[in-house]
């Protein structure tokens, strides 16, 4: 298909294997373009973050080298949260998998009918978990 197709998902693996290029809606009108994929832009998002800090953390050592305090968020994550967030990365990871697999397995035309039903049943379960879990992911993400 040479057009375009707009695409709005919070599926991360799905996105990932067939988006080229993220508008990307960053709050208060401002839309970002960016040409590759959601891991990509997480990624590059991180390192702008990293460095927007740290240099945050030069200028306020710069102004005040006597009482020198580093600026945290008001919302930014604890430890656990932290903890949590990895977590919930690697579950989601294991559920999209998973969710390949069983996906995948549908093609099998030797499925009986109770086979598809158990199959159906399992998707179905790893589906509301994945959003489950790839909602607290944003809720968490939004946080660091």
């Amino acid at each position: 298909f040479p057009g375009c197709v707009m695409i709005v998902s919070h599926d991360r693996y799905f996105m990932d294997k067939i988006v080229d290029h993220l508008f990307v809606f960053e709050g208060n009108g401002k839309i970002r373009d960016f040409p590759g994929n959601y891991t990509t832009y997480r990624a590059v998002k991180k390192e702008e973050e990293r460095a927007h800090r740290q240099q945050e953390r030069s200028q306020s050592e710069d102004s005040s080298p006597t009482t020198t305090k580093l600026k945290t968020k008001p919302n930014a994550l604890s430890h656990e949260e932290r903890k949590e967030l990895r977590r919930l990365e690697k579950k989601i990871l294991k559920l999209e998998e998973r969710k390949a697999e069983l996906t995948e397995q549908f093609n099998d035309a030797s499925l009986s009918s109770e086979e598809i039903t158990d199959l159906s049943k399992e998707l179905s379960n790893i589906n509301e978990e994945l959003e489950e879990k790839e909602m607290r992911w944003m809720e968490l993400a939004e946080m660091a």
